[in-house]
């Protein structure tokens, strides 16, 4: 049963409702969607270095950027992007790997993986592994240890960074340390109660995630593919993760069921709720303190898992 607006935090209604006055990415072609441009909410912070990679990923040259801050422990953070497997990149991910890296005293990566309909399903999730790889196997240039690698992002980047995890668990290494998944995609059939909640009026809608799927899968099958909807996975041997919320967010049943699932089989997994925040809620921590509050729960999710003090 569908709610109102009235459990969103009141800035959280007014950005709310400044979405909805834009054409929904579900009306628009993949290219058209792509350029319409993204609103920066936050002055980035400083790092010591950023550095551009590029790495022979499965489908050609795969871009990297990787944060290094002051305070490095010698952990890391693989990222990937949000934008619903079909729009997004590393740029519009600079605030958030910066906000990590300072927050989580880990270099973080961040992977420009190949967008559908382009590359669609498995290509991105093979891109996510190849970037883990990578990451693992040059973890002495990179002055990390690769022992103490984890993997994240933000809606469908955090499902590549799950699914990523699940394919290095399968294909034995490399070693995953921690999942940090922020309102996280994981269940491709969109079933739970909150996709009925929130369908409409709070920013991301359930149109727009049944688009972002149509253009990501190649056929209705791939829906209950566990590298897809990672909850449909058998989590045993997953790597613990935090797992961050929205209130108001049509994904937040399915990702709060991700780490429920998790603490069946065992593995450490804490899903936070932000009350009253929406599904882009990450995106403005100048304006939201639940936004700067979240950054710093991932940040000491990620020194507590990985070492870094």
């Amino acid at each position: 049963m569908a709610v109102t607006q009235d459990r969103l935090h009141p800035v959280v209604r007014a950005i709310v409702e400044q979405i909805a006055a834009r054409p929904r990415y579900s009306s628009m072609t993949p290219a058209q969607a792509r350029g319409v441009p993204v609103p920066l909410a936050a002055a980035p912070e400083a790092v010591e270095s950023v550095i551009a990679q590029s790495i022979i990923g499965p489908g050609g040259p795969l871009a990297l950027r990787i944060y290094r801050p002051q305070n490095a422990s010698g952990a890391a953070l693989v990222y990937f992007h949000g934008g619903g497997w079909v729009i997004g990149s590393i740029d519009e991910a600079d605030e958030p790997c910066r906000a990590l890296a300072n927050r989580g005293r880990c270099v973080v990566v961040s992977v420009d993986y190949r967008l559908a309909p382009e590359a669609k399903f498995p290509g991105p999730v093979e891109d996510a592994y190849a970037a883990v790889r990578w990451v693992a196997d040059h973890a002495a240039e990179l002055g990390i240890d690769a022992a103490r690698v984890a993997v994240g992002g933000s809606s469908a980047g955090a499902n590549l960074a799950a699914a990523a995890a699940l394919v290095a668990r399968d294909r034995r290494g490399p070693t995953v340390a921690f999942q940090l998944l922020t309102v996280p995609v994981t269940d491709l059939r969109y079933g739970a109660a909150s996709h009925d909640e929130f369908a409409t009026g709070f920013g991301l809608t359930r149109a727009d995630m049944e688009w972002y799927a149509e253009h990501y899968i190649r056929t209705p099958a791939d829906l209950d593919d566990p590298y897809a909807s990672v909850l449909r996975a058998d989590l045993r041997g997953m790597p613990p993760a935090l797992v961050i919320t929205a209130e108001c967010d049509p994904l937040r049943d399915d990702g709060e069921a991700y780490a429920a699932k998790l603490r069946e089989v065992g593995i450490s997994a804490t899903a936070k709720r932000y009350r009253g925040m929406f599904h882009g809620f990450m995106a403005f921590p100048n304006l939201l303190a639940e936004a700067a509050q979240a950054y710093d729960d991932a940040g000491a999710a990620l020194r507590g898992a990985l070492g870094g003090g």
